[in-house]
């Protein structure tokens, strides 16, 4: 096929190449009967150079997206190692984790005190009842799909964040019943013929029976009916706090003074954090999420004045600050005698904090190896740009010749 003599060598790795100033290339009045013209072989040429580009070409963004997808990774470990750095941080200011300490904050036990303060409340004729009957309490149909009330279902490690919470969001939700659906809703409350509350019915009818009258509206929440959270979960977390995306001022920086979300700051027992709904999801999901949607916490008011331009539902700030959905800001003072959340003991403080190292560890050292593959990727994608360029130049120096030898003919 090829003329006499001549021996034509092609290599078949894009990392070979070849200085076309070298290629023999034939006359096109010496074919000798058979061979190919020097046009034939300029478009052999020519496609094979193009097709070593293609291919080289998508193989170096192959090692540019791994290397994007990995700076990615970093970046969401960075972030997780500086959330659990704040966690770790709360969980120092709350108390010393390593032993127990003469903590005065709210227990759970205080909580059931404050809740049965509200003696005619629906909350406190429930917290009653199981205080005291608690054996009869699991039995009762009004009441066997309550999961419980809202200021029982969360601890909070800091007494200051404890109490704007309470103050954000109010008496009536801090006492509203969380039930598992509407079912166990409706058997909170019966009506008669006209559609007037059944005072014998229902929990009403467990108040008359010791005694107390629910006065009053009162909030009950059905989890089913909740539109839950959709969307990741920090890494290893085993409180599945919410992945959210941090708020950034126009300049791109974090606003400081940012502790964090609020659902996120709510200590959860691990009981309520998977499956309390049908559809597999925890408390955090749907009650709290539900009720703090994506609210920021700051340290003290002048930082959360300062974030307003990133803030969308909502904030507060641990030296009372409340500023609402719309841009409504709550003034005065805090009602010390609310229903607040629990904090922690200092045995789960203890446990919390060694968990939190145990994360630590493992994001770091899951950083390491990441930083490893980023070392790789580079290099690897440093490798195929050189090789890209340097058959890039010899594609161009082709067609500089291939322009040449046609101008002299």
């Amino acid at each position: 096929m090829y003329p006499t003599g001549q021996q034509i060598s092609f290599h078949a790795t894009p990392l070979a190449v070849q200085d076309p100033s070298k290629m023999m290339l034939v006359d096109p009045k010496e074919t000798n009967g058979g061979g190919i013209s020097q046009a034939e072989f300029a478009l052999f040429t020519s496609n094979r150079i193009q097709s070593d580009l293609e291919a080289m070409g998508i193989k170096l963004k192959q090692h540019e997206d791994s290397l994007k997808f990995l700076k990615a990774q970093k970046n969401k470990l960075d972030e997780s190692i500086l959330d659990l750095q704040v966690h770790m941080s709360k969980l120092h200011q709350s108390g010393t984790p390593r032993s127990e300490s003469n903590d005065t904050s709210l227990q759970g036990e205080d909580i059931t005190e404050q809740i049965l303060r509200h003696a005619n409340s629906a909350a406190g004729v429930l917290s009653h009842v199981q205080s005291r009957h608690s054996s009869q309490a699991s039995q009762l149909n009004s009441i066997k799909g309550v999961v419980g009330v809202v200021a029982k279902l969360g601890k909070v490690n800091d007494e200051n964040l404890s109490q704007v919470l309470s103050d954000y969001l109010g008496t009536r939700s801090m006492l509203a019943l969380v039930c598992k659906d509407y079912n166990s809703v409706k058997g909170l409350e019966s009506y008669d013929s006209h559609g007037k509350i059944d005072r014998n019915g229902g929990l009403h009818g467990l108040g008359s029976s010791i005694g107390r009258t629910i006065e009053g509206h009162f909030d009950a929440i059905s989890l089913e009916n909740l539109r839950p959270y959709i969307g990741q979960y920090i890494a290893g977390d085993p409180q599945r706090r919410l992945n959210l995306l941090k708020p950034k001022l126009p300049n791109g920086e974090y606003p400081p003074g940012f502790l964090g979300f609020a659902v996120n700051l709510i200590q959860i027992d691990p009981a309520y954090l998977l499956c309390v709904t049908s559809y597999g999801y925890g408390l955090r999901e749907t009650l709290f999420y539900s009720l703090f949607s994506r609210l920021q916490v700051y340290k003290t008011r002048a930082d959360m004045i300062s974030a307003l331009p990133c803030i969308s539902d909502g904030a507060v700030s641990l030296d009372g600050g409340i500023l609402r959905t719309g841009g409504i800001l709550t003034l005065g003072s805090s009602d010390e005698g609310n229903v607040r959340f629990a904090k922690p003991t200092a045995s789960q403080t203890m446990n919390n904090f060694s968990e939190a190292e145990r994360q630590m560890k493992e994001l770091r050292q899951k950083k390491e190896k990441t930083l490893e593959d980023i070392k790789r990727a580079q290099v690897l994608r440093d490798h195929a740009v050189y090789n890209f360029g340097k058959k890039k130049d010899e594609f161009v120096r082709f067609l500089a010749q291939s322009s040449s030898t046609n101008m002299s003919q």
